[in-house]
């Protein structure tokens, strides 16, 4: 008997799990931008673009963001080698995948349950990324890759190259099962319908599979190509996937295949009691030369296409995209020049076509040039970008701002009519809250207020930061009944009775403090933990980058190296 054992991809320092400060973020008013006036009744406000390690900032955003984003698009560095010269091949491999499967892990938990995520990578690491997100989404979950041209064939990165790299990758991947994508829609005509035939005679008539059917031989029936009309017939190959799919198939594969013996060749038959279109009949061609096998059927629009004018017809959402000329011409979308990786407005268009709607929420954690907090913007999308690079200053920012003044009418500006509106919020990650003192002490940073502290315990502890206007003590909940005090104050057993008092005995209050001068269940409705020592072992503090250049590791890599040579 087989185990059922998990299919999975392995790598060096793969259990090897970080345990991430949950920092809060701080804005930076000077840097926010908001329009001047109005522009509609649907601009949007409350974007935040967040400058800092997109691993800490993900985990910033996890508690107040999970399941809220609609959409996710990353196009994360592609670890071509260059960042890796000094590293073996495993090594490199590896500690980009960890890398990559600690942000999937909280992008995933940020996704609603109707929620996708679109991944563009190559084909470096676009194999194992997909078995990762298999992993990490789940198999099941993966909906398909859509394979993006991204220059053409003569135009060549270098002479030495043996291989010219023209299509790129966006993985695509839902939340949960009943996530559905938006399909193409196809505006309602009848212009396929433009097929129309005439019977010369009366035909012959025979019982096929419980059906009349009649059949007329070659020269007793004509077929007309005219304008498409409700009264027109669609010409439908009988052949492939459709023998299976639908009822014309399988009737032309149980009845009409290898009949030509029978009937001869170029016959006609109408089988009544078949199809979903006005007539009560449908026609089938068998084939028209010897040797031949394939044969068609001639189908009327659906009735319930004809009796419904709002239906919305829809088509697959396509796989392959020739966006060549639009990766050639982006350089300068926004007004900013970014050579290393720009991808196209027009490409951002439409995956956000396919994977969001009006007001949903857009999240990109390597913003780059900021295409998608641009292009989300222009959509009438919510966005989040995250970006580490000091490009978030010199490009992200001007390049937002002329897309809120209506300056920008690159990219798809014009296709969306866009006039400008709305506006967008800064944030900065907050230092890390536990730091060492003058005597390799661990003790609170010293950069934080009291605010600042109150909210960062609560985040650490699980709890909703909101400052209570009546009670001085509560600076949170986790439940209604369950509250937070945060303070660096050594509370005295008088401050204590008093506080006890207060909080009454309908509620519970969790008090993070200095230090507590009283047994530790004194109080029924206080629950006392001392700072810092309280939230030492809940999370690596000190660490500011997790980013995917594997110079800034060598640490990291050298630990998970001999964990897996023990």
């Amino acid at each position: 008997m087989m185990s059922k054992t998990k299919l999975e991809l392995t790598w060096i320092g793969k259990n090897e799990r970080k345990k991430l400060e949950p920092r809060i973020l701080l804005e930076d008013p000077s840097k926010s931008y908001h329009a001047s006036q109005k522009v509609s009744d649907n601009d949007i406000f409350d974007n935040k673009l967040i400058f800092g390690d997109n691993l800490l900032a993900l985990k910033a955003l996890e508690q107040d963001y999970a399941g809220q984003v609609k959409c996710i698009y990353i196009d994360p560095p592609y670890n071509t080698g260059n960042a890796f010269e000094h590293y073996d091949d495993a090594v490199e491999h590896s500690i980009w995948l960890s890398l990559m499967r600690d942000r999937l892990v909280i992008l995933r938990n940020l996704l609603r349950n109707d929620g996708f995520i679109c991944c563009h990578i190559d084909d470096s690491e676009g194999h194992y990324l997909k078995v990762l997100m298999d992993e990490v989404f789940g198999r099941s979950n993966y909906l398909s890759t859509m394979y993006v041209q991204v220059r053409y064939s003569d135009k060549t990165l270098k002479q030495d190259m043996s291989f010219h790299k023209q299509i790129e990758q966006v993985h695509v991947y839902r939340k949960e099962w009943d996530a559905k994508p938006n399909l193409n829609i196809k505006e309602k005509s009848f212009d396929k319908f433009k097929f129309y035939i005439n019977e010369k005679g009366p035909g012959r008539e025979v019982t096929l599979g419980g059906k009349r059917v009649v059949i007329f031989n070659k020269g007793d029936y004509e077929i007309v190509k005219g304008e498409g009309s409700e009264n027109g017939l669609k010409e439908i190959w009988a052949t492939g996937s459709i023998l299976d799919g639908n009822s014309s198939g399988r009737f032309f594969r149980d009845y009409f295949d290898g009949r030509v013996a029978e009937d001869g060749l170029g016959v006609l038959y109408k089988v009544y009691g078949i199809g979903d279109d006005k007539f009560d009949y449908r026609y089938f061609t068998g084939p028209q030369r010897a040797g031949a096998t394939k044969g068609k059927y001639f189908q009327g629009v659906p009735l319930k296409q004809l009796e419904n004018d709002d239906l919305v017809q829809t088509t697959p959402i396509e796989n392959f995209y020739d966006l060549a000329g639009s990766f050639g011409n982006c350089r300068h979308e926004g007004g900013v020049d970014f050579r290393s990786g720009k991808k196209p407005e027009k490409l951002i268009e439409i995956i956000l076509k396919h994977f969001s709607n009006r007001g949903d929420l857009v999240l990109d954690s390597f913003g780059g040039s900021g295409s998608t907090g641009a292009v989300a913007h222009k959509m009438g999308r919510r966005w989040i970008m995250v970006e580490l690079g000091e490009h978030c200053h010199t490009h992200i920012i001007p390049r937002l701002q002329k897309v809120i003044n209506g300056e920008d009418q690159g990219g798809i500006s014009k296709s969306v009519d866009w006039k400008g509106g709305g506006g967008f919020r800064y944030y900065k990650l907050a230092p890390t809250l536990i730091v060492k003192d003058k005597f390799g002490l661990e003790v609170i940073n010293k950069e934080y207020n009291p605010e600042m502290l109150a909210e960062a315990v609560c985040k650490l502890e699980g709890f909703t930061y909101a400052p209570s206007e009546v009670a001085w003590w509560d600076h949170g909940y986790s439940t209604e009944t369950d509250h937070i005090y945060v303070t660096t104050q050594s509370l005295s057993v008088d401050k204590l009775e008093a506080l006890s008092e207060e909080v009454g005995s309908d509620r519970t209050l969790l008090v993070m403090c200095g230090a507590f001068r009283c047994e530790v269940g004194r109080f029924a409705n206080l629950t006392l933990k001392k700072l810092p020592k309280a939230i030492l072992d809940k999370c690596q503090f000190g660490q500011d980058d997790y980013s995917l250049n594997v110079t800034n590791l060598t640490d990291d890599v050298s630990a998970d190296d001999d964990a897996a040579q023990d």
